[in-house]
C-alpha cells in the first residue's frame, strides 16, 4: 500500500471509529436514561433499588467504552503520531465484539500495520522539534 492509499485508509478508519464509538456512546446514554427512568416509575422497591445502581452503572460502562475510540478517531484524522498505537490497541480489542468490531479491528490491523501506515504519522521533513 503507498502513502496515498494508507492515506485514504486512515482516514476511512478515523471515521470509523468516530461514528463506531459516538453510537456507543449514544447507547451507553439510552441505556442509562432507559433503565434508571423504569427504575424511577416502578412501584418495587427492589426494582427500583437495583435499577437504579445497574442503569447508571451500565451508562457510565458503555460511556468509559466509548471514550478511546473517540480519541483514536479523532488522533488519526488529526495525524497524531500516539493515534496509530491507540487505533490497534482498540482494534484488538474490539476483535471480540462480533461482528462489526471484529470487523473494523481486522481494517483496523491491515491499515496500521503496514510501513507505509507508520510513514504517515512521521512528522514532514524539515519540522522542527
Amino acid at each position: 500500500m503507498n502513502l496515498r492509499q494508507a492515506d485514504q485508509h486512515i482516514v476511512i478508519l478515523g471515521w470509523l471509529y468516530l461514528v463506531g464509538h459516538a453510537l456507543f456512546l449514544i447507547v451507553g446514554g439510552f441505556v442509562f436514561l432507559l433503565l434508571t427512568g423504569i427504575g424511577l416509575a416502578t412501584a418495587d422497591v427492589q426494582a427500583r433499588a437495583v435499577l437504579l445502581v445497574v442503569g447508571p452503572t451500565v451508562g457510565l460502562l458503555l460511556a468509559i467504552l466509548a471514550l478511546p475510540g473517540l480519541a483514536a478517531g479523532y488522533g488519526l484524522l488529526s495525524h497524531k503520531p500516539w493515534a496509530r498505537f491507540l487505533a490497534l490497541v482498540v482494534g484488538i480489542l474490539g476483535l471480540v465484539n462480533f461482528p462489526l468490531g471484529t470487523a473494523i479491528g481486522l481494517y483496523a490491523c491491515w491499515v496500521l500495520l503496514p510501513t507505509s501506515s507508520q510513514a504517515w504519522f512521521a512528522p514532514p521533513p524539515g519540522a522542527g522539534a
